[in-house]
């Protein structure tokens, strides 16, 4: 018996294997971020590249995984790599202290990377996040808008060009348009935002949601082989 011996009921050792061989870079790890890194590491993906600039703070306690009183002050990166090997102690886990943007995008090889999850806040980092997936051929899933959401229901998953209501998605269809991008797999929440407060208000069940929605298509994706044309 082995810690992953129910996933394999569903997956098979074949599948098992490559999650165990899967190398995915996570940029983000909060409220979103957190929990697909969470999930990965108990679904057995092998090797995460946990890329965060931030460090856990009071206001991160109410919805993000990584967030205790305990680690309050610490790099989120550094807590994520903990959680990570005490639950998947064979894990190999890289950390970057960096604010993903164009000027340090040079820092990452891309080709390195069997998947990358988007999970950052910034329409810019976003969107040459997704340049440098496109150019080397890497899947990359992105998560749209999640602050200021109630309901952890209205997410979906889908293409960036079929998106609705979400603002951000707005923004980055019009962008990727321009840069000529095809394509973009994206979660986003097809609810209205309930305020407009800035900084957005969020909560212990949206942000999860998403999390985890996006961490099932990773690993969908993975045991399917998908790689970009």
């Amino acid at each position: 018996m082995n810690q992953f011996a129910r996933t394999e009921l569903l997956v098979g050792a074949e599948g098992i294997e490559k999650l165990k061989h899967a190398r995915v870079a996570v940029f983000g790890i909060g409220g979103v971020g957190g929990y697909v890194v969470e999930a990965l590491a108990r679904s057995g993906v092998g090797t995460l590249d946990l890329i965060d600039n931030d460090r856990v703070s009071l206001t991160n306690l109410n919805r993000q995984i990584i967030a205790t009183h305990s680690t309050i002050g610490e790099y989120k990166v550094d807590v994520a790599k903990r959680r990570v090997l005490d639950i998947h102690p064979t894990a190999v886990v890289y950390t970057y202290k960096t604010f993903f943007l164009p000027e340090t995008a040079p820092e990452f090889d891309f080709s390195a990377y069997d998947y990358v999850v988007d999970a950052i806040d910034t329409v810019t980092g976003k969107i040459q996040l997704v340049m440098e997936a496109d150019r080397s051929h890497t899947p990359v899933i992105s998560c749209m808008g999640a602050g200021n959401k109630m309901d952890p229901t209205a997410f979906a998953v889908a293409d960036i060009y079929q998106t609705s209501v979400c603002p951000l998605a707005k923004v980055m269809r019009r962008e990727l348009k321009n840069r000529g991008i095809r394509k973009l797999k994206v979660v986003y929440s097809k609810e209205p935002p309930v305020t407009k407060t800035q900084p957005p208000g969020s909560n212990a069940f949206v942000p999860s949601a998403a999390g985890l929605i996006m961490a099932g298509e990773v690993v969908k994706d993975l045991l399917a082989g998908r790689r970009e044309n």
